[in-house]
This record gives structure tokens, sequence and C-alpha cells, in this order.
């Protein structure tokens, strides 16, 4: 394995001290492990608390900053925060408006931010939830019970930050968040495994000539095991399962997501078959991102996540947003 860590013990740590140097608008608790803006709390703006296992950089930490999240808790590899995490970064964006946690549909995510609301609520913050679910591949997998969360995430975090940001209160930050989860779907497929730092050998092997369809953001199985195939082949497979679940149709917004281990020439390659596919299907790409957003270690592979825009959402999404990984308008 070569990996340009210095411990697996020590990566997430690392990490987060090389985000606080390369990064001075952000303050950074090393030793909580967690990730906030500058200025905190905002009075009588709803905060955005969202958090998962490291390993999906840059989600969630590369999203903190003016309209997104006002804190993100990284846990270990691929393993949720814990509720302690949630609880103080909760506490510390609380304006007075309340608190939204965006959680991805993963069991321990979906544990540990349940029990860190609860505990929240008993010290008296108001906590909203919304939980994105947003992964067409499967209904379960080895992480879930119900359909994983992955690339909408984003989404979430984009569209409710730029709401919470006008002042709006934290019913109507949670309504829009669940509104853009039900309007987005998700699929992926990886040319590779990941390698775990602490494992030291990749999850799954993949022949030469194999790819895995469906595949989850920690390696889980997907659909199906086939030959490799061109761009323009995997793309329709994706965008296939996609548009069965949610007929594409209007303005979209979509995002060619690499999965860390894919070139950007090759992302937009499939960009392209993604926006003729969306063409053929009466559907436009409006707004666009390509390249490494929710990425699963140096896994070879991309994900395509599309969402169904409106003239509310679209007006969020074209809000200013100056965060580590994601800006314009400011």
């Amino acid at each position: 394995m070569k990996k340009l860590i210095n411990s697996a013990e020590s990566v997430v740590t690392d990490t987060l001290a090389g985000m606080a140097e390369a990064h001075p608008d952000l303050r950074i608790d090393l030793a909580q492990k967690i990730v906030y803006r500058r200025s905190l709390p905002t009075p009588g703006k709803v905060g955005l608390v969202s958090g998962g296992g490291s390993g999906h950089e840059p989600l969630h930490a590369g999203f903190v900053g003016h309209g997104m999240l006002d804190a993100a808790c990284p846990g270990e590899v691929f393993t949720s925060p814990v509720p302690d995490q949630i609880i103080e970064a909760s506490h510390r964006v609380d304006g007075g408006a309340g608190v939204l946690h965006i959680v991805k549909n993963y069991t321990g995510d979906v544990m540990n931010f349940q029990m860190a609301a609860e505990l929240c609520a008993e010290e008296g913050v108001e906590v909203g939830t919304v939980l994105v679910n947003d992964d067409v591949a499967v209904k379960d997998s080895l992480y879930t019970a119900g359909r994983r969360g992955t690339g909408a995430t984003l989404f979430v975090e984009k569209i409710t930050g730029a709401l919470a940001e006008t002042g709006a209160a934290l019913g109507e930050v949670a309504r829009i968040a669940g509104q853009v989860n039900a309007r987005s779907r998700s699929f992926g497929i990886a040319l590779s495994s990941c390698t775990v730092p602490a494992a030291g050998k990749p999850t799954f092997e993949l022949g030469d000539g194999e790819v895995e369809v469906g595949i989850g953001i920690h390696g889980e199985p997907g659909r199906a095991r086939v030959p490799a195939a061109s761009a323009r082949e995997l793309a329709r497979v994706a965008m296939d399962a996609v548009n069965d679940d949610l007929p594409l149709s209007g303005d979209v917004l979509v995002m060619v997501n690499g999965m860390g281990g894919t070139p950007l020439m090759e992302l937009y390659v499939v960009f392209a078959e993604v926006a003729a596919y969306l063409r053929e299907k009466g559907a436009t790409a409006t707004r666009s991102l390509v390249g490494n957003y929710v990425t699963s270690l140096d896994m070879q592979g991309f994900s395509v996540t599309v969402c169904l825009l409106n003239d509310e959402l679209t007006r969020l999404w074209d809000a200013p947003v100056q965060t580590p990984a994601l800006r314009w308008g400011r």
C-alpha cells in the first residue's frame, strides 16, 4: 500500500490539521474533530450541521462556510461521528433559530445523529433532521436499511445553506431540504476498489475486465459485476437506473462525481454522455458540477446525481457560496 499519510491512526487528525493551515477562514477543533465556520453562532440563523465517516473528502468538512454548512463532524475513516461531536457542534452553531442535522442514510450515522438530537433537545437546542437517501442502486445494503445517502447530500447542503443565510425558519429550511432529497437520485459505478488505510489492502477485488455497477461509497457491493465497457455504455447504465426511478424532464442539476481516483478528463467524457442522454429524455443540464466531491478514498469510478430543478431550487443553488470545495458569487 502506497499512501501519502504518516500513519493510519493519525490520518484523520492530520487531514484536519492540513485543512486548518490551508483554510484560515475555518475554525477546526482537532481534539474533538469538528470543523466550524470562523464566526459562530450567527444570531437568528438556522445552524446547519452534517458529518460522516472520513474518506469521502471534500464531503463534509470541505463544504463548511458561507452558503453551506456551519459545522461538520468527521468520523474516523468510513465510521460515523460520535454523538458527543454532533452535540458540541450543534451547541456552537445554535444562534437561537434552531439547528438542522443533514444525515446520510447509513445505520451508524442515523443512530448517532438521532441520539445527539434527543440530547440536544433535552439541553434546549431545537433540532430538525433531514435524511438523505438518494442512491437508487440497491434497496438495502451492508450499511443501511433503505437507500444509501450519497451525492444528493451536497445538493441538500448547498440549497439549504443558501436558504438558511436568508434567516428562514427551521421548519422552512427543513422543508426545502426534504424537497431537494425527494427530487434527487444517484447511481455509482466502480472501476476499482478503494484501500482503507487501516486495512492496507483493497476492500474488494475486481478483475481487469470487470466493473461493479451500483457501488456504494464505502465499497459496498452494487447490483452486479459486469464486463468493462465504454464511457457511453456505463453512463447509460447509470442514467437508465436514475430515469427508471425518477423520470427526467425539464431543467436538471447534474453532478458527475469522481470517486477519488478517476482523472477529470474521464469525468468530462462521462458528463458529455450524461448530457446527451438528458436531451434524449427532453431534459437539460442547466446547472452542473464535474469533479471529486463525494469520494471513496482512491476508488476509480464515477457517480451521477441529478436533481429536478424548479425556480426556487435554481435560485438557491445559484446563491453565493464560499467553502474550501465549492465557491461562487462572492
